[in-house]
């Protein structure tokens, strides 16, 4: 099992410099990209390996990053080293009451795009929210739509946000598990608790049953498990109690 961070975490925490030197004295070997540490990949590389630290995935947004900047995409991918590509959410028009036949159209597109990572060597999934499980009008959810439509590309579960869409993350795991491969871990705080963190709590210190979930995930064959914090008020807490509470489990 390898335990990663994904950096977006730490997007107002300081300098990279700091922030990469900080993951790796807790023990981190694992960090996951986005957008925000790309624009110098040779750069970034360098930091990374000064703090002895490597980079298996990467969030890509939109899904653009893999149509019309496909090759600068991928040459940053290969210049970091990872192997799992990820783009990581639905542009504003799916947020906002995408119809049946959108959400298709979208499936398509990360179908091609799957297509055309994996023909570079590398591998391509879809990294959800809350919106691919809000009904459509007829009663489909929008997380079965990208399933079915585009079926060799892989589901980096982000668990949580599953919850907060109203689903059965249990469920999910169970019947998807052969699309699975990667999850994010973050956590929900109690209700009414860590407003000014949008109510997202640190792994282990909410309301979310992580030792159970992360023997479903394992049962189902993940291998990599990304520490987030959408919102996190102290991000080097988070990065340090979140560690702590998964090696626990």
């Amino acid at each position: 099992m390898m335990i990663s961070y994904q950096l977006y975490s730490s997007r107002d925490a300081g300098a990279w410099e700091d922030t990469l030197n900080h993951l790796a004295s807790l023990g981190y070997s694992y960090v996951e990209g986005f957008g925000g540490v790309y624009e110098d990949p040779h750069g970034f590389k360098a930091l990374l390996d000064a703090n002895q630290l490597a980079m298996p995935s990467g969030h890509f947004f939109p899904l653009t990053s893999f149509e019309e900047d496909f090759d600068k995409s991928i040459a940053a991918a290969k210049v970091l080293g990872m192997e799992r590509l990820f783009c990581p959410a639905p542009t504003d028009e799916y947020r906002n009451g995408a119809d049946l036949a959108a959400w298709k159209h979208l499936a398509n597109r990360l179908n091609e795009a799957g297509k055309r990572v994996q023909g570079a060597g590398l591998r391509f999934g879809w990294h959800n929210h809350h919106w691919e499980f809000m009904a459509l009008e007829d009663g489909t959810l929008p997380m079965q739509i990208l399933l079915e439509v585009a079926p060799e590309i892989e589901w980096e579960m982000d668990v949580a946000w599953v919850v907060r869409g109203g689903a059965d993350p249990l469920k999910w795991i169970a019947d998807h598990k052969d699309r699975i491969t990667t999850a994010h871990v973050k956590d929900i705080a109690p209700e009414g608790e860590c407003a000014d963190e949008d109510g997202w709590a640190d792994v282990g210190h909410g309301v979310m049953d992580w030792p159970g979930l992360m023997a479903a995930l394992e049962g189902a064959g993940v291998d990599l498990f990304v520490m987030e914090h959408d919102k996190p008020n102290d991000a080097r807490r988070f990065a340090q109690r979140s560690l702590e509470a998964v090696k626990g489990y």
